[in-house]
């Protein structure tokens, strides 16, 4: 019921709603250079807005689009790093992203609370009276904090009743996007559906070789097939950049020039972004690094901007028959490119080869415990999106549950036997994520002798002790120096396990902001806060990291001025 009711809600605003074109102004006084698309394929989720590039550097203006007032402020190590939402009165809400600080008194708002709350990560709800905004007023300056791979932007537009996300460009910003470019498709894959079925009488997924006709069309050699057949894409498109490659905006394919299958990114939930681990060819993207993304259904799944279509986009090639399957890359500009394979029915000449295995057969509707040595693992209904045989076992303590190469739906749970640590040892566990040689943390919970984890992927796990306290180094005064001239103090922070779970810095006993980027590992301390007194200053950082193991660094300087 749940899905049924979003999906009434996504349909009606893709189909039914206006978007008010003139309201908002860019948030850049700069030309928009898009380097992220609404929609763009990202790591377990769909791109929720427009990246705009701020010429590679920080603490651009940013203004608010449209008058309003400041609803939310979100600051964190993580994802949008240091966020402003704007809610206005015409019932959106503009979300700006990846700041390096705010302005005025949005951002002594924001001092107070880390100082009041004496933490860096920080969430604030306000009322409409606190901190009101007009139209062009400056908010905030660009950065590169949180998840950012570069200095810029990250501009969002959502429902503010129903949080649901809608492409920027629907509001007028496609006027401010200079998009000139077609969309470049770099390769086609065509699926067989079931084990019977052959492609060119082989049993495989395989790529289509590409060329590009006097009309600048994409065009293909024939295919074969004596059954029911799927394509994938792997497509990208510049916008306003040849240098970018950013995520398409429209999908629309036909067979004998009749409409089959399309999607377009116009607005999703965030519940849904979940979903692109399907929607994408998942073994071939953890397999390859490539993204792929499937122009038909094989399984039913809430995506909306899929399960709008009447039909799956599988194409079910008959006897005597043949077929022109035509696919049309669109962006928001109207900007095509066109790709047009012929298919025909042909009989496959060999058999599949029959291949007999220990693998467990799991269906994805139904719910699986296995125990296996000192593992135990739950799959609770609907973990997966289909059916598919795993593989599974246990040698030196280390699970090797599959491979990371099923997407996964739903979270399952992973329990360990550690009745043979000590007490000690136990409080210091964790269950790991093996990537490489890398190990991940996974938050795991102790209750007597098991270990157990929810976790979100298949492959390889093992219970990992972190008995090591983190790091404290580069600190970049020496103790006893007169830093008359500093306006920041910094340090650096690490730790090789289980990672850092808190810090808490202090200046002569009190609190002290310092604000963390993971990516290169550094606190910085603003001494315009003013925390500081003339003459000696105490200076004390305690890192503590997920498995409580802490480290205290002390020292001091003298500030005379």
């Amino acid at each position: 019921m749940k899905y049924l009711i979003l999906l009434f809600f996504i349909t009606f605003y893709s189909f039914g709603q206006e978007y008010p074109k003139d309201y908002f102004i860019s948030p850049l006084d700069i030309p928009l250079d898009v380097s992220g698309a609404f929609g763009e394929l990202r790591s377990n989720h769909f791109h929720a807005g427009l990246d705009l590039k701020t010429k590679g550097v920080e603490g651009l203006p940013v203004y608010a689009v449209a008058d309003g007032y400041v609803s939310r402020i979100k600051i964190s190590t993580w994802g949008y790093g240091k966020a402003i939402y704007i809610t206005h009165p015409n019932g959106y809400t503009s979300v700006y992203g990846h700041l390096q600080s705010a302005n005025g008194k949005i951002e002594e708002t924001i001092r107070k609370r880390h100082y009041d709350e004496k933490s860096f990560e920080i969430e604030l709800f306000l009322k409409p009276s606190e901190l009101p905004v007009k139209q062009g007023e400056v908010i905030a300056f660009s950065g590169n904090s949180g998840g950012s791979g570069g200095p810029h932007l990250h501009f969002e537009i959502r429902d503010t009743k129903t949080e649901m996300i809608i492409n920027p460009l629907l509001f007028g910003f496609d006027k401010l996007v200079v998009d000139k470019y077609r969309p470049k498709v770099n390769s086609i894959m065509v699926y067989p559906l079931n084990d019977t079925i052959a492609i060119n009488n082989d049993f495989l997924a395989q790529t289509i070789p590409l060329s590009v006709n006097n009309e600048g069309n994409y065009v293909t050699p024939k295919i074969t097939s004596n059954g029911a057949i799927g394509f994938s894409m792997n497509v990208f498109d510049n916008m306003t950049n040849p240098y970018n490659k950013n995520g398409i905006y429209k999908v629309s394919t036909f067979v004998n020039g009749v409409p089959y299958f399309s999607y377009k990114f116009d607005t999703f939930s965030f519940d849904e972004s979940k979903h692109i681990n399907y929607f994408i060819d998942y073994y071939r993207f953890k397999n390859m690094g490539q993204r792929f993304q499937k122009m038909f259904i094989d399984n039913d799944y809430p995506l909306s901007v899929v399960n709008k279509n009447k039909r799956d986009g599988i194409l079910k090639v008959q006897p005597a028959a043949s077929y022109t399957y035509k696919i049309v890359v669109e962006d928001f500009s109207q900007n095509t490119s066109v790709i047009e394979i012929p298919v025909v029915y042909k009989k496959s000449e060999s058999s599949p080869t029959e291949i007999t295995n220990s693998l467990k057969k799991i269906k994805a509707k139904n719910e699986y415990i296995f125990e296996e040595d000192i593992c135990t693992i739950t799959f609770p209904a609907n973990t997966f999106y289909e059916d598919f045989k795993m593989k599974m076992s246990v040698k030196d303590e280390v699970l090797y549950l599959h491979e990371d190469e099923i997407p996964v739906k739903n979270s399952f749970s992973l329990s360990f036997d550690i009745s043979k640590l000590s007490d000690e040892l136990k409080k210091k566990s964790f269950i790991a994520y093996l990537d490489g040689k890398d190990i991940d943390y996974v938050k795991s919970y102790v209750k007597g002798d098991k270990i157990t984890a929810k976790v979100k992927k298949l492959g390889n796990y093992k219970v990992v002790q972190d008995t090591i306290a983190p790091r404290i180094y580069a600190v970049d005064f020496s103790e006893g120096k007169t830093i008359d001239t500093y306006t920041t103090i910094t340090a650096k922070i690490s730790d090789n396990l289980s990672g850092i779970d808190s810090y808490k810095a202090y200046l002569n006993g009190n609190w002290i902001l310092m604000e963390y980027d993971y990516k290169t590992k550094k606190l910085v301390h603003t001494l315009s806060d003013n925390i500081y007194v003339k003459g000696k200053n105490d200076f004390k950082l305690v890192v503590t990291d997920e498995m409580n193991n802490s480290t205290t660094f002390e020292s001091y300087f003298y500030k005379n001025n």
